[in-house]
């Protein structure tokens, strides 16, 4: 099992950073991953043999996020203030900015939260995309459309509240 121990020090650190990514805290994305390599353990043999592996553990985090989130009866969504306008150089303003698309991100469904972090931050194609989720590329596309619209319409509501404000 050196292999099994290879594969998951080299790469827990890529696991744990999608894992948050995906449910927004890092306490559950350690328990997501340790969930995951727990399973790959027990079918190392099997996964180790696949063309990659890497692919493989990936889907099984995708999966057990899509299904994990299911599991639960209450959605964890931070919320909080919106961010005061400040000046750009502010780390104020920068974390602000972050925190407010961590919520935005948190509010999107699972699937499409899952295509947006796999596209944008694991940056990979839409036919790995629907390879690890097991749908058509076509859907893979028309989650990551929803995604987007649904983020870019909660910018602009924001900002036309800045406009009245001001």
């Amino acid at each position: 099992m050196a292999d099994y121990e290879d594969f998951a020090r080299a790469h827990l650190p890529r696991l744990l950073r999608y894992a948050t990514m995906l449910t927004g805290e890092r306490e559950q994305a350690a328990d997501l991953v340790q969930d995951v390599l727990v399973k790959a353990y027990r079918r190392w043999s099997r996964i180790s043999d696949a063309e990659h592996p890497d692919r493989y553990v990936l889907r099984m985090v995708t999966n057990d996020y899509l299904s994990w989130r299911r599991s639960r009866s209450a959605r964890l969504i931070a919320v909080g203030d919106p961010p005061e306008q400040a000046r750009p150089d502010d780390f104020v303003s920068d974390h602000a900015a972050r925190e407010d698309m961590w919520q935005r991100l948190a509010r999107l469904p699972r699937r499409q939260r899952a295509v947006v972090v796999l596209r944008y931050y694991e940056q990979l194609a839409d036919a790995d995309i629907a390879d690890l989720l097991g749908c058509a590329q076509a859907t893979v596309r028309a989650h990551a459309r929803k995604a987007l619209t649904t983020l870019r319409h909660g910018l602009s509501i924001d900002r036309m509240a800045q406009a009245k404000e001001s």
